[in-house]
């Protein structure tokens, strides 16, 4: 099994940034392709950026040029680096793993991981 804890959210202006962090911990050498995933109220959880065991990146067009999606495996810990936050950012972010490789599957849908953190809040306010 798989823990993951996410923490960084809060309340911030548009324009800001927040730094999210996704900390993992038990069978971690089961973890390839880590994504961040956003849900709105009201709203179907969407796929915000995924990243690959060796790097390999990808970025909803959303927030392309604007998130940073990274890890440090050392470290295990998973981080979303979001700078001019708009107010439709706002929603709860959740990092997701699965032991396979990003490209090996529908890594943008939901359903393909097979863990999941609690989730942190992000609130932009305009």
């Amino acid at each position: 099994q798989v823990q993951l804890v996410e923490s960084g959210g809060g309340s911030v202006q548009a324009g800001g940034s927040l730094r999210l962090s996704c900390a993992a911990s038990g069978y971690t050498y089961n973890m390839n392709c880590m994504g961040w995933f956003r849900q709105a109220p009201g709203k179907e959880r969407e796929g915000v950026a995924t990243i690959d065991g060796p790097g390999y990146r990808s970025y909803s067009d959303s927030v392309k040029d604007r998130f940073t999606i990274s890890r440090d495996n050392v470290k295990k810990t998973l981080y979303l680096q979001m700078n001019s936050l708009k107010a439709e950012d706002t929603a709860m972010y959740y990092c997701a793993a699965r032991g396979r490789s990003c490209y090996s599957g529908s890594s943008s849908d939901p359903g393909w991981y097979d863990y999941w953190g609690q989730g942190t809040q992000v609130t932009v306010s305009s």
